[in-house]
């Protein structure tokens, strides 16, 4: 998990150290728009090997829902 959290602080062009599973991806410190939604999906395409969806995304408040995300996208 250590190169998703870099690939998505670099994503959100926030300090790596701010990425965490308490990170909220709507405060006014994240990008979190539709650009940033495309890059995570290629971001976890690229290191778990397993796609989802952008609406699933979109709906991801904090950093931990996109780990529980994947963690389901996985295990199918």
């Amino acid at each position: 998990m250590i190169e998703f959290y870099a690939g998505l602080a670099e994503i959100l062009e926030i300090e790596s150290l701010e990425c965490t599973q308490d990170f909220v991806l709507t405060a006014g410190g994240a990008d979190w728009d539709s650009l940033a939604v495309i890059s995570t999906i290629a971001l976890i395409d690229e290191l778990f090997n397993c796609t989802v969806s952008g609406q699933a995304l979109e709906g991801c408040r904090t950093v931990a829902d996109i780990e529980r995300l994947i963690k389901s996208a996985r295990s199918k």
